[in-house]
């Protein structure tokens, strides 16, 4: 296993009978994550090997604005794992469906809405962000294929969290592999055969989400029948459930907008400093992104066993599942930057073939080191407390990180003009993402204490 060569694990004791099933569960977590990163790196290839290199700047540009559209939603995902997940700890059938039901039905509002509002949702978008008119142009194409795939997106969401709070990842596996599939099959022939750029990246995507979402629908179907639905369909306006979501979803709508106000910051300034950086910056991100989806398998997992210990009132396997699960992260984020950071031009040049681009990378390179070493470690915790269902730790936490880790340093890199200032902004985040969610563990497992100190 990927994680007995990275280090050694502790003994199989009572303490930690849960190890091989939470490695199991998170090397399927894996797997199925590193599709989507694989799927996105292709799409970068097809476009990082067009003549014009604006198209693959256009599309980074545009993912900026879905990253806003998209996660500031991800609390369909989050909030259902975790809520999913303590309700099988305490044995609650009802509620694992009703969790399903209540977060689709969101969901569904919300994409149908966000594609009535597309139009003005892309108009205030691009005003925002900084770049060449002919990069804005072929971001805009991209952005009105993509667009239509809002619904689909924001239901597998919730269908991606209710299976993974059941400990089902061979479902959730089984849906990244169709969605990736269709997605990659998709891009070569609208990139390559057709000729159809950033538009045919982002139709390709869409119809991927809609062919996922067909999957997983059946795959609901076989666990929840219509009859159960009715029994349960009473409850779904309770006003303590929806109190209880608001305040949850609302807090991590809040944790997610900060976490990617930082990145949209970051890649803007990135624009601001010419297309040859914000090229190398976004493709130097594909490895952070790559390297996120390895660490939120363990994240998932760790979300996943964190509700069910929480709901069965286990606190000795809620702290060996810490320990387990931050040793793990750090090893997978630290050996991946050090991948990339030994040998940015083999890697990178599979990527692109654009000499310049790959030559500004090597610059940079070095910065995944300490961006991932420290972002391995709050992944992690924000998956402890996302199956503790605690939003209001995780909101204090990412607001804090944006706010005073990452804006002053990036502000310095603006007067300075520094790439490598604007690198360090991030690392500074994701250290202070990593801080904040720690103390807030220790108190955790040290009520007493904690409460003496305040």
């Amino acid at each position: 296993m990927i994680a007995s060569v990275l280090l050694p694990l502790p003994p199989m004791t009572q303490r930690y009978d849960f190890r091989d099933r939470f490695l199991r569960l998170s090397l399927v977590n894996m797997f199925s994550n590193l599709l989507v990163p694989l799927a996105g790196l292709i799409d970068v290839a097809f476009l990082g090997h067009l003549a014009d290199i604006r198209h693959l700047a256009g599309v980074a540009l545009a993912t900026v604005l879905f990253d806003y559209i998209y996660w500031t939603f991800g609390f369909l995902r989050m909030g259902t794992t975790g809520t999913t997940a303590q309700a099988v700890g305490r044995g609650d059938v009802a509620t694992v469906r009703l969790t399903l039901l209540r977060n689709g039905a969101i969901a569904l509002g919300v994409g149908v809405l966000i594609v009535l509002l597309q139009v003005p949702l892309r108009e205030v978008g691009f005003a925002l962000l900084s770049a060449a008119p002919e990069v804005k142009l072929a971001g805009q194409a991209y952005y009105n294929a993509l667009i239509w795939g809002a619904p689909a997106v924001l239901l597998n969401l919730v269908m991606l969290g209710w299976f993974l709070g059941q400990e089902q990842s061979k479902q959730v596996l089984l849906l990244s592999l169709i969605s990736n599939v269709v997605n990659v099959s998709l891009n070569y022939l609208f990139i390559v055969q057709w000729g159809w750029e950033g538009r045919g990246a982002g139709a390709a995507t869409a119809i991927s989400q809609y062919a996922m979402l067909a999957i997983g629908l059946a795959l609901v179907v076989r666990q929840v029948t219509w009859r159960q639905v009715q029994a349960i369909a009473p409850d779904l306006l309770n006003a303590g459930a929806l109190k209880a979501a608001v305040v949850l979803n609302s807090n991590i709508v809040i944790r997610t907008f900060a976490f990617v106000t930082t990145f949209a910051v970051f890649t803007n300034l990135s624009a601001a400093m010419g297309t040859a950086v914000l090229t190398a910056n976004s493709l130097l991100l594909s490895v952070v992104t790559l390297a996120a989806y390895f660490i939120d398998g363990i994240a998932f997992a760790t979300e996943s066993y964190a509700g069910i210990f929480h709901g069965t009132g286990d606190r000795t396997k809620l702290m060996a599942l810490a320990e387990l699960a931050g040793s793990i992260s750090v090893g997978l984020g630290v050996a991946i930057a050090l991948g990339f950071a030994l040998f940015p031009r083999s890697l990178f040049q599979l990527l692109t073939n654009h000499g310049n681009v790959v030559e500004t990378i090597a610059q940079y390179v070095w910065w995944l080191v300490p961006v991932l070493g420290f972002g391995s470690i709050a992944y992690m915790l924000d998956g402890y407390f996302l199956g503790l269902t605690a939003g209001r730790i995780l909101r204090t936490s990412a607001i804090a990180a944006a706010l005073i880790g990452f804006v002053p340093v990036a502000i310095a890199a603006v007067l300075l003009h520094s790439n490598h200032v604007l690198w360090l902004a991030l690392s500074l985040f994701m250290l202070a993402r990593a801080v904040t969610l720690g103390q807030h563990l220790w108190r955790h497992f040290n009520p007493t204490v904690a409460s003496k100190e305040s």
